[in-house]
């Protein structure tokens, strides 16, 4: 049950932050600002080819963009991990927990197209998933030598 709760919490939470205009990872004032929709965006305006959800960062490389992809990183190797604890154990449990989590990375960077001050990349999407399955990876590895 509490895995459950923790894997929902997270979920929220990541949602919350995604939902937050001009969040600034330094700034802790802007964590609580008020969501904006872009009521011009339309799902087609951020996933068509060509667009910039597909392009590399506008933005310099400084100590926000770097706390930023530690971040996505870290939130999204734990919620591998809270994935994988609340599957069953079964085949593949390892793949299917990185599958649940690259379809959240995903389906988040695509909302967060939709907020104001805010972007969605692809290249978030390989963080993310590149987080988590380095922990899953770490977890196998960790699980199998234990069990020599």
């Amino acid at each position: 049950m509490l895995k459950r709760v923790l894997l929902i919490l997270l979920l929220l939470a990541i949602s919350k932050f995604s939902h937050t205009p001009h969040l600034l990872v330094t700034d802790p004032s802007t964590w609580m600002n008020s969501s904006v929709w872009d009521h011009n965006a339309t799902l087609w305006s951020i996933l068509h080819p060509g667009s910039e959800f597909y392009t590399s960062y506008t933005y310099g490389f400084d100590l926000e963009f770097i706390l930023r992809k530690i971040a996505h990183l870290s939130f999204f190797g734990m919620l591998g991990l809270l994935f994988y604890w609340n599957l069953k154990e079964q085949r593949y449990r390892y793949v299917k927990a990185w599958f649940c989590l690259a379809a959240f990375a995903f389906l988040d960077e695509v909302h967060q197209a939709f907020i104001i001050g805010r972007d969605g990349r692809i290249v978030d999407v390989m963080i993310d998933s590149f987080g988590a399955a380095v922990i899953l990876f770490v977890l196998y590895k960790v699980r199998k030598s234990s069990t020599r």
